[in-house]
Formats: structure tokens, sequence, C-alpha cells
């Protein structure tokens, strides 16, 4: 396997993780708070709560070491990292990682 092909693997794998994780926000946002609020059903933020903190731990532990592989900068990890965060932030920067995993696989 080559070092692009590697680079390739981790890039798919962390954009996955992200996808996932962007999801899981979404529905808590989305789905289950008003849920919560508008129709006084808490048990769907406790359990999409729940689901999303484990992506959100599962993503900012994938950052770092996709950042190292993929010889990130500073503002691109930091982009990565306040993409979490952010409505819509994961599927953004997706579509930024969409871009540079086409690029390395013309190469």
């Amino acid at each position: 396997m080559s070092a692009d092909e590697k680079k390739i693997m981790w890039l798919k794998r962390f954009r996955l993780i992200s996808i996932v994780e962007g999801t899981s926000f979404l529905l808590l946002l989305f789905i289950a708070m008003p849920l919560k609020y508008m129709m006084d059903l808490p048990l769907a933020v406790t359990y999409v709560g729940w689901a999303h903190g484990i992506l959100f731990v599962i993503y900012i532990y994938a950052v770092f070491p996709t950042a190292r592989k993929m010889t990130w900068n500073f503002s691109k990890t930091f982009f990565a990292l306040i993409a979490s965060v952010l409505p819509f932030g994961p599927f953004i920067f997706d579509r930024y990682l969409t871009k540079e995993e086409k690029e390395m696989a013309k190469s």
C-alpha cells in the first residue's frame, strides 16, 4: 500500500466519523430537543444526547491522528475542531475533505 493510499484510507475513516457525528448533532438539535421542550418527551434527549456525546469524543480523538497523518497545518486542524461544534459544520468540512481526497486519488 502506497503512502497516498494510506492517507486516503485515513481520510475516508475520518470522513465517516465526521458524517456520523454531524448527523447525531443534527438529530439532537432538530428532533430530540423539540421533542423534549414541545412535547414533554425528555427521554429522546437522554438517548440521542448520550449517543452524540460518545460520537463527539470519538471525533475529537480522530482529529489529531488524522491531522498528523495528513500533515494538516494548524488552521485546518483548528477548523476540523470548530466544525464539530457547529450545526452542519462537519458536512461543510467533509465537502472540503472530499475535494482533497479526489485530488490525492488523481495523483
